[in-house]
């Protein structure tokens, strides 16, 4: 809802595009820049007690950025100004909450489905948030939907206190910041699956997922419609990742998320170019529907099978590295998308990170035979393949930790 929220109140106090892309990028931007500290951190420090200082400060953050707009003294640059902080707290935030979720969890066995719901429940609110910021917009205007959302954390801190997990086990020795960044890009970035994973989500993040931030200039100067149809539009993304969620919450194994990563990837690509060329709400909303099913199924599929097979003491680097590839690039990508439909329209824009999209997955699935060699030993190791456990046995011991797979899949 506040997210719905910034953004209508941005274009209507300014109607620039640009400065849509300008709030996205100062709002997400820190998590690129502070990501690779953030996991360090998230590796050797208590991950729940680091959630909930993040999610105290974000809500100081709400409460200052509600404060201002219910003041009626709304800037631009004091809006700017509390994006980056929250920025930079979801920056730290992001790596935490999502190594932390092992940890909630207990079994590697249950993380799939855990995650996917945990993909469910964010796009539920996804799906309901927008749709009633649209209502709420349109009948009290944009302070208190941010005042909402300021007093919703007190419910997130709340549960969090109440949690009780078995306390990981810590390093028994410590190494510099430094060296643990350095073990962690080397871990990451080697040749295969990790590298490939990580490379698609920063691509669609950077070309693909900034489609969101010019939603309010789809629905005002191409739909010509107002509020509530921008909480359509969003309603309708948030319909289709909800629904891509819950398909992979229903799935027994992480076995064949390499194919959906990629068929995940052409099917967002194929929406956005089509959103791109509708000129109607009832061709738009199926259109961003299937964008959102896509984008969801990529990224949860994605952060699925990099949870699966990373050693718990690298966790909060490589999921790190995955908010930098996802989150981090986002607003770059914002940035762009924001300039590029201030020159050329937003439908531009739209075709433009839709073909984009479409390629990377194709890349992508050009290389899964490749890496499906990679996951199986893997695979087999983890009990993913038992019936190939004992004969691949020998090699799973000869393969590299950093070749890890993302083809979840292996035929």
């Amino acid at each position: 809802m506040q997210q719905v929220a910034v953004s209508w109140l941005v274009y209507r106090l300014t109607g620039s595009p640009f400065l849509l892309g300008l709030i996205g990028f100062v709002g997400q931007g820190p998590a690129f820049l502070l990501g690779p500290i953030a996991g360090v951190l998230a590796d050797r420090v208590d991950r729940r007690r680091i959630v909930i200082t993040t999610q105290v400060l974000a809500m100081l953050g709400a409460t200052a950025l509600a404060a201002i707009v219910l003041s009626g003294s709304t800037r631009i640059g004091y809006i700017i100004a509390i994006m980056a902080f929250l920025g930079a707290v979801n920056g730290f935030d992001i790596p935490a909450r999502q190594s932390f979720l092992l940890e909630m969890v207990g079994s590697r066995e249950d993380l799939p489905n855990a995650i996917a719901l945990n993909s469910s429940i964010f796009n539920a609110a996804r799906l309901v948030g927008p749709a009633i910021a649209g209502f709420a917009i349109a009948a009290f205007g944009e302070g208190p939907v941010i005042a909402a959302n300021a007093v919703s954390f007190a419910a997130v801190i709340a549960a969090l206190l109440a949690m009780r997990v078995e306390p990981r086990p810590r390093p028994a020795h410590r190494a510099s910041v430094a060296s643990h960044l350095h073990e962690g890009l080397r871990y990451a970035l080697g040749p295969g699956p990790i590298r490939s994973i990580l490379a698609l989500v920063a691509t669609v993040s950077l070309t693909a997922v900034p489609f969101t931030v010019l939603l309010p200039v789809v629905a005002t100067d191409v739909l010509r419609g107002g509020p509530l149809t921008l909480g359509l539009l969003m309603a309708a993304t948030g319909l289709g990742a909800l629904a891509g969620a819950l398909y992979l919450a229903a799935r027994p194994t992480v076995r064949g998320l390499g194919r959906m990563i990629a068929f995940a990837g052409v099917l967002f690509g194929l929406a956005l170019f089509g959103a791109a060329f509708a000129r109607s709400l009832a061709l738009v909303m199926p259109m961003l529907a299937a964008a959102g099913f896509g984008m969801m199924v990529l990224m949860a599929s994605s952060n699925t099978v990099l949870q699966t097979i990373v050693d718990d003491d690298k966790r909060g680097r490589i999921m790190s590295l995955y908010s930098m590839a996802f989150t981090g690039a986002a607003p770059i990508g914002s940035l762009a998308a924001g300039a590029i439909a201030h020159r050329f329209g937003a439908p531009a824009t739209l075709a433009i990170g839709g073909a984009c999209c479409l390629a990377a997955a194709l890349a992508f699935a050009s290389r899964i035979p490749r890496l499906r060699t990679m996951i199986r030993p893997i695979y087999a190791r983890l009990g993913i393949l038992p019936q190939v456990a004992t004969g691949l046995q020998a090699a799973t011991h000869n393969t590299t930790r950093g070749v890890q797979d993302i083809e979840g899949e292996n035929g």
